[in-house]
C-alpha cells in the first residue's frame, strides 16, 4: 500500500550536514520522495534534513516493485524527485527503465567509492548507493563446521547436502549474489554453483533472510545466507524468543581469502523528470553527510558507505571486521539477466 507523509520539522538536536551542499532556489523548498526504505529510524534522517535545509520532504513509500510500476504509469508527468531502491538489482532495473537523471556531484563522487555507484557517461552518475549490507553465512553450531562453510563456493560441496536454506532464487538478493559471482568467478563457474545449491537444498526456498536464521536455529537447516542487517537486528533484541536463536547460531564472513563477502547497497538518484532537481541533488549529497550515514548505521544496522564515518552500533561492532568484494554494483547489476537465466535452467525456485 502506498502512502504519502510529510516529515514532520520537530526535532530536537541538528546533527549537522557536514557537506558542502548545492544551492537551492526559494521554489525548490520540497522534494518528492519515492522510498522503498521502510524504517521507522529513517524519519529522523528525513527530519534531519528538513529542518537544516527548510526543504519539506513528501514521502511516498512501496516496495520496490510497486514504486517501479508507479513510475512506469506515471511517465513523464510523474512528480517524483529522488527514487531510493533496495538492491542493486532493483536499481539496475529502475536504470533501464530510464527513471533517473545522471548527475554530477564532486561531493558525491569524492564520498561515495566508484564501485558503489553507476556511472552512466560523460553525463555523470545515475544512482548512488548510500549505506551498504553484505551477504553472511549463518550455521547451526551443533550440526555444522564453520570451515566447512567459509565460502560460498563451499554451500554447493557434497559436504553440506542437505543442509542449505534460502530464500528464493528469484528474488534480488539471490540475483545479486549471483551476478556477483559470475562477475568474479564467470558465467560457467557461477551455474555449477547454483546446481550444486539446488542439490544441496534442505527444503525449497522460501521466506525471507529471517527466517533462514530462525530455521537454522531450529535445526530444520544447517546453514543459510542471510544479509547482515537481520543478522545484527537479531542480536540486538532482547526478546527471548530471539536471544534463544542467536545463542543456537554461528556465522562466519565468507570468502575472506577469495575475494571478499558479496555487498550490496541501498541506494537512489534523482528522477529523470524531477520537478526539483537542485533540491533532489541537494538530498542525496546530505545522504553521504557523516550525519546522515551515522543514522544507517545506528537506526538500520546497515554500514555507511563512506569510510571515514565511525560506527558505534554493538552488533555491527560483534560482527567484526570482514573484507569485503571490490566488484562494481553497477556490474553486478548487468549481470542480472544472466542470473536469472542461470537459476531458471537449474531449477533455482
Amino acid at each position: 500500500m502506498l502512502r504519502v507523509k510529510s516529515v514532520s520539522l520537530q526535532i530536537a538536536v541538528i546533527l549537522g550536514l557536514q557537506a558542502p551542499l548545492m544551492a537551492v532556489g526559494a521554489e525548490e523548498k520540497v522534494i518528492n520522495l519515492y522510498s522503498a526504505r521502510h524504517y521507522q529510524t529513517d524519519e529522523a534522517l528525513y527530519a534531519n534534513f528538513t529542518k537544516a535545509t527548510g526543504i519539506k520532504v513528501n514521502r511516498i513509500e512501496a516496495d520496490d516493485n510497486a514504486l517501479i510500476e508507479r513510475l512506469n504509469s506515471e511517465g513523464s508527468k510523474s512528480p517524483a524527485d529522488v527514487i531510493l531502491l533496495v538492491d542493486a538489482a532493483r536499481l539496475w532495473r529502475a536504470q533501464v527503465n530510464g527513471f533517473f537523471m545522471p548527475i554530477k556531484s564532486k561531493y558525491l563522487d569524492d564520498r561515495i567509492p566508484a564501485n558503489l555507484r553507476a556511472k552512466s557517461d560523460a553525463e555523470g552518475t545515475t544512482w548512488f548507493g548510500f549505506s551498504t549490507r553484505a551477504r553472511i553465512v549463518v550455521y547451526n553450531k551443533n550440526t555444522v563446521k564453520p570451515d566447512d562453510v567459509n565460502t560460498y563456493e563451499k554451500l554447493a560441496e557434497p559436504i553440506n547436502k542437505g543442509k542449505v536454506c534460502t530464500r528464493s532464487g528469484s528474488h534480488p538478493y539471490m540475483l545479486s549474489l549471483l551476478g556477483a559471482l559470475i562477475e568474479r568467478n564467470g558465467e560457467k563457474a557461477a551455474e555449477s554453483w547454483a546446481k550444486g545449491m539446488v542439490a544441496n537444498m534442505a527444503r525449497s526456498p522460501k521466506g525471507g533472510d529471517t527466517d533462514q536464521i530462525k530455521a537454522v536455529a531450529s535445526g530444520e537447516c544447517g546453514v543459510a545466507l542471510t544479509n547482515s542487517y537481520y543478522l545484527a537486528r537479531l542480536m540486538r533484541s532482547t526478546k527471548p524468543e530471539d536471544v534463544a536463536v542467536i545463542s543456537k547460531i554461528g556465522f562466519v564472513w565468507p570468502n575472506q581469502k577469495s575475494g571478499g563477502v558479496h555487498i550490496n547497497i541501498a541506494g537512489g538518484g534523482v528522477a529523470k523528470n524531477a520537478p526539483h532537481p537542485k533540491a533532489a541533488a541537494q538530498f542525496l549529497e546530505y545522504l553521504a553527510s557523516d550525519s546522515a550515514q551515522t543514522y544507517f548505521a545506528d537506526g538500520n544496522n546497515e554500514w555507511p558507505v563512506v569510510a571515514s564515518v565511525r560506527v558505534d552500533n554493538p552488533a555491527l561492532k560483534e560482527l567484526g571486521p570482514y573484507i569485503a568484494e571490490k566488484v562494481s554494483v553497477a556490474s553486478i547489476g548487468l549481470n542480472q539477466i544472466a542470473a536469472q537465466k542461470i537459476l531458471d535452467r537449474v531449477g533455482y525456485k
